[in-house]
Order: C-alpha cells, then structure tokens, then sequence
C-alpha cells in the first residue's frame, strides 16, 4: 500500500482522504497515519504547487547552473552543496555526473539578477572551479505535467 499511496500522492497531494481510502481499500484512518508516518521518517518531504508562470503577469526566469567544484576532504560534494542550497534564492542542487558535479537551479525576476547570483554569491565560494549558466526559455513539461498542450489547427481546410 505505501507504494501506491505515495505513487499516486506524487501526482496530485490535494487527492482526499475518503478517495485515497477508496482507491487502496482501506480506511482513512489508515491512510491519516500512514501518511503521517511518511512525514515522520522524511519520506514525505513536503507539498508544492506546480504553476505556469507564463500564464501570469509576473515575471520569472529559470536558469540551470552547472557548477564544477573541488570536493572538501571527508565530507566530499555535501559541505559545498550545503552552502549552495541555503541560498534563498536557490531553488534546487543536485548531485550529477559528466563534466561538472552540481546542478543548481535557480528562479529570479530576471537575467541579471541571476548573473549577479553567480558571479557575486557562486562563483566566489573557495571549492567552486567554474559555472556554467542555461536559461530556460519555454518550459514542455515540468514534473510529468504537460504545461504547453497541442493547439488545434482552427484554419479551415480549403480544397481546390
């Protein structure tokens, strides 16, 4: 059951308990404490709302940082990631492989305040060798949910 509750909590956390119970026959009782369980062990990490903000009138860009770095002795890539993600305005740091070591994400106003980001707050951490910055400038799908669906072609057909 834990699998499947946390599959189909994944997709959609506002599904309600009394559905939850449904879909895993079983009470909402069990459901409540199995979720509250999954909090508990920081399995559930917590709940986010997935928005297109090209829907909006704000305004926000998204740029992926790669970030080659020189791993502190005995405590490898963790210190220097921990340092990064306790930026507020760091939204994301993964751990990757190939060319460089750090993934950080980042969502700002705009371009320059994320070049100030990481020329003024990144790029002058001791262990960071160098950065490489990718802006997003449409996004598909994000977190399995399509965001840009197919328009259908209104024009009507004319034949010879």
């Amino acid at each position: 059951m834990r699998e499947e509750l946390l599959t189909i909590i994944e997709n959609n956390c506002r599904i309600g308990l009394k559905d939850l119970a449904v879909m895993l026959g079983t009470t909402e009782e069990t459901i409540l404490n199995e979720m509250e369980t999954l909090e508990k062990e920081g399995v559930i990490c917590g709940y986010h709302t997935l928005i297109d903000w090209e829907k909006t009138s704000i305004e926000k860009v998204t740029a992926l940082i790669e970030v080659r770095v020189t791993p502190q002795r005995g405590q490898g890539f963790d210190k220097i990631a921990e340092r990064i993600y306790n930026y507020p305005e760091v939204r994301s740091v993964y751990l990757i492989s190939g060319g460089f070591d750090l993934l950080v994400i980042l969502e700002e106003k705009s371009l320059r305040e994320i070049a100030n980001f990481v020329s003024d707050k990144l790029s002058t951490l001791d262990s960071v060798l160098s950065t490489g910055t990718h802006f997003i400038l449409k996004k598909y799908k994000d977190y399995g949910t399509v965001l840009s669906k197919k328009r259908e072609d209104e024009r009507e057909i004319i034949s010879p």
